[in-house]
């Protein structure tokens, strides 16, 4: 009669994990199960590698719906497993059937019914797992930590910092020490690292924060943020450097943002008088100071050498941060806010006054609609152009009227506005007060010449 398969057991794990260490035996359970409600089942064990392994009972019997621990013993190894976590050659069979009786464990498989578990093994543990860190395996130590979710968790302190600074020795140190952080090991700040992402508190002083902003962990930053884990927003190392001075540096845009969004100090100083756009302007990062100078960040500010940012790109050849620099995007941001005092330091220091943003608007717009008529002088002192155009052919002195403000639009007009300027849609700057109700403007554009006009595209919807 031929055996009938059925499923007569269950076991624990889809594999055998063997914590493995060299020279030592390694042990680890794995429990049987009878699945069966009305006999007990034999079974026998059998590995393809008898001279390796041990195992406890080697046979027995499983009452029913009854389990059975089985311990699996890794005799002592001189050598590391040539391949890791699976083991291609090591396998167990466990070779189940019901009993013809309750205290005979031999597989006699008088009523036809049997089962075959095949089991893998894995070697895991946190001695592969140092290893396997230590030869840049990102693969195996992936594959290590998805058996064993909870390794790094487990890890004692002292062993987490020996694999913290093993994964930084590396030349792709990054990629191996974000992959740890990522899957939790629990790191102190006091760990040393000794390639480009230096952390230790003896050399660098680099707290939690500085470490997951130098690795570009945005998660974990704000995660920090959210939690304060951490002395200061704006906690220094032994030269003075901020976290945001280390996410300016590595062009870490994501980390920096939420720094300054979480009120970093974005024109701190590190000892030798550094922000953090000196830091991303001397490294060429071009989105990183776009960026910070958008978010309010000081490019006149010098080192302790009395060196700008605009000096240090424009002497290191970064000819795109020189540009962004020299273009005006500060000024933009100084004119929008009315900071006069800002504006006049860059504008001293050479930078333009003609750059546009993506809707065309220069820092002469921008001052105008906001009414910031002392910003609009100042600009006009250093020769911004008055006839300059928007997207929509709207000149500052139409935005000036936008903004409502009597004092600007007279401003504009003393210095040679043309006060019958027509925009994309021809609206004249007298049109767009009479609209708007601003009467007061409206009569002072008369008498400077303006003359009254409908644009085209209201006369076409009469």
């Amino acid at each position: 009669m031929e055996k009938q398969k059925t499923t007569l057991v269950a076991v624990s794990e889809s594999e055998v994990l063997i914590n493995f260490a060299l020279n030592t035996k390694c042990r680890t359970n794995v429990r049987l199960r009878s699945l069966c409600a009305t006999a007990p089942v034999s079974f026998k064990v059998q590995t393809s590698s008898p001279h390796k392994f041990l195992v406890n009972p080697p046979s027995g019997l499983v009452q029913p719906l009854s389990q059975t621990t089985l311990q699996i013993v890794l005799k002592p190894q001189n050598q590391v497993p040539p391949t890791f976590p699976r083991s291609p050659s090591d396998r167990f069979l466990i070779k189940a059937a019901v009993s013809d009786s309750a205290e005979s464990s031999s597989l006699l498989f008088l009523s036809g019914l049997t089962q075959d578990v095949k089991l893998k093994v894995a070697f895991v543990g946190p001695f592969l797992l140092k290893h396997a860190v230590n030869r840049g395996d990102l693969n195996a130590v992936k594959n290590i930590i998805k058996r064993q979710k909870s390794i790094l968790a487990e890890l004692s302190r002292n062993e987490a910092q020996s694999l913290f600074r093993v994964a930084t020795e590396l030349d792709d140190s990054e990629s191996m020490v974000g992959l740890l952080l990522q899957a939790g090991l629990s790191m102190d700040a006091r760990v040393k690292l000794k390639t480009h992402v230096d952390v230790d508190s003896s050399y660098k002083g680099w707290s939690e924060l500085h470490v997951a902003v130098a690795l570009d962990r945005t998660a974990e930053v704000l995660s920090l943020l959210k939690a304060k884990k951490y002395d200061s927003l704006d906690c220094r190392d032994k030269e003075g450097r901020t976290p945001l001075h280390l996410a300016a540096s590595k062009g870490n845009i994501r980390c920096a943002k939420a720094l300054i969004e979480s009120g970093a100090n974005k024109n701190a100083k590190s000892i030798d008088g550094r922000s953090p756009l000196y830091n991303a302007t001397a490294n060429g990062g071009r989105q990183m100071a776009e960026m910070l100078i958008e978010m309010g960040a000081d490019p006149t500010i010098t080192d302790d050498r009395g060196r700008s940012c605009f000096d240090v790109a424009r002497d290191k050849g970064h000819v795109e941060v020189t540009e962004i620099l020299k273009r005006g995007g500060a000024v933009l941001t100084a004119a929008r806010r009315g900071d006069v005092e800002r504006l006049e330091s860059l504008l001293e220091k050479g930078a333009t006054t003609s750059y546009n943003d993506q809707y065309g608007l220069t820092a002469m717009h921008v001052a105008a609609i906001k009414g910031h008529k002392d910003a609009v002088l100042l600009l006009i002192e250093f020769g911004a152009d008055l006839h300059s155009r928007d997207l929509e052919d709207h000149t500052p002195l139409h935005l000036a009227v936008e903004g409502g403000s009597l004092e600007t639009v007279e401003v504009l007009l003393d210095n040679g506005a043309d006060a019958n300027a027509k925009s994309s849609s021809c609206a004249s700057p007298l049109y767009m007060a009479q609209a708007k109700g601003c009467d007061d403007i409206a009569l002072l554009l008369i008498n400077r010449g303006a003359s009254s006009s409908v644009p085209l595209r209201s006369l076409k919807s009469v």
